[in-house]
């Protein structure tokens, strides 16, 4: 029997947020041979809102050949990716120990955005259909003592995830002000996921 739906995503946090509204998932991840970080490459003067749209459908256009590859059997997937901006600039998953500082010291006593687009591709007589939504909301970060963002990026925490940080870390201490989707915040929006699981006929 195939599963409820595919999540093509490595991240922890959404898997649990899919169970907090009913779903559980069966991961769909990437082969060995396959470039998934490639997939976030970002384009010169690219948008914060096009590149996390191009990414999430990019990923949802490589999952569904996945599938298709290993012939499981076929059901729902749904990709997601987020991104953080501040003003036009994105600020992507730090590469080292030096950009994770560097990143973080850019958002220290600013308000920036993240951007989380969900897309989720159903099997139709023509291939598959695709639906996608962004969640926008703002983060303020309080003034960064240096040591506090230092013992922050030795924790490990800021690898792997765009702009630095998890709001759900250590770090949500000294965010005085989040406006819009704290789900969405952590990666996978619920409201604007339940809309497109519901339009598409996959019931959470």
């Amino acid at each position: 029997m195939p599963p409820v739906l595919y999540l093509a995503s490595q991240s922890p946090r959404r898997r649990q947020l899919l169970t907090q509204i009913g779903v559980t998932p069966e991961l769909l991840l990437p082969d060995a041979d396959e470039d998934a970080e490639a997939l976030e490459t970002e384009r010169a003067g690219e948008a914060p809102r096009a590149y996390v749209e191009r990414v999430t459908l990019n990923k949802l256009t490589a999952a569904c050949a996945r599938l298709a590859r290993r012939g499981w059997p076929v059901a729902p997937v749904l990709c997601s990716d987020t991104t953080v901006a501040l003003g036009s600039r994105i600020l992507g998953k730090p590469t080292d120990e030096a950009d994770a500082l560097a990143t973080l010291r850019q958002l220290s006593g600013h308000t920036h955005a993240v951007l989380t687009a969900v897309a989720v591709a159903v099997p139709a007589a023509a291939g598959w259909q695709q639906r996608l939504a962004v969640s926008v909301s703002h983060v303020r970060f309080a003034e960064l003592p240096d040591d506090v963002l230092r013992a922050y990026v030795a924790s490990g925490e800021p690898f792997g995830k765009a702009g630095a940080y998890a709001i759900q870390s250590s770090l949500a201490g000294w965010i005085p002000q989040i406006e819009g989707s704290y789900s969405g915040i952590m990666g996978l929006p619920l409201y604007e996921t339940t809309q497109l699981l519901r339009d598409l006929g996959v019931h959470p």
